[in-house]
């Protein structure tokens, strides 16, 4: 409820909305299934014939059967619609995986960082020792030629 009451009027009349939507398309699913209930009952014998009566019967429940699934996909398409919304408006979720992602990424870049600053120590010695080598042997070379 705090929370509810902390979103902006529009969030807050969506949510009404939705809520609205629910409490509707759980009726209408429980008043055609009752309809379709009381219709499946057999009654005694009326003015209209039985088997005008059956037709008109199974007529009444193919639209009340219709009516349930027509409920049933709209609420499918809320809970669509409420996904939705909370991927949309769950900004807290979204920033910790994001602050998470970051600290991913520092951990990686660190560790990337360790190991450039090890080659580059390797090389740097490695290098040494080549020029030592290089100029320890050049240098004789010119003594002895005259």
């Amino acid at each position: 409820m705090a929370q509810q009451r902390a979103l902006p009027q529009s969030k807050e009349t969506l949510l009404q909305s939705y809520n609205k939507r629910l409490k509707d398309d759980i009726k209408s699913m429980m008043d055609n299934f009752t309809e379709i209930i009381k219709t499946a009952k057999i009654e005694d014998e009326t003015q209209v014939s039985r088997a005008t009566q059956g037709e008109q019967d199974n007529y009444e429940m193919h639209v009340r059967a219709s009516n349930i699934v027509r409920a049933g996909e709209s609420l499918m398409k809320l809970v669509s619609d409420l996904k939705q919304f909370l991927i949309l408006n769950d900004f807290p979720s979204v920033n910790e995986a994001i602050d998470q992602r970051n600290q991913q990424l520092r951990a990686l870049q660190e560790e990337c960082d360790r190991k450039l600053t090890a080659l580059r120590d390797e090389v740097s010695i490695d290098l040494y020792e080549l020029e030592e080598e290089y100029y320890s042997s050049r240098a004789p070379s010119r003594t002895q030629h005259p």
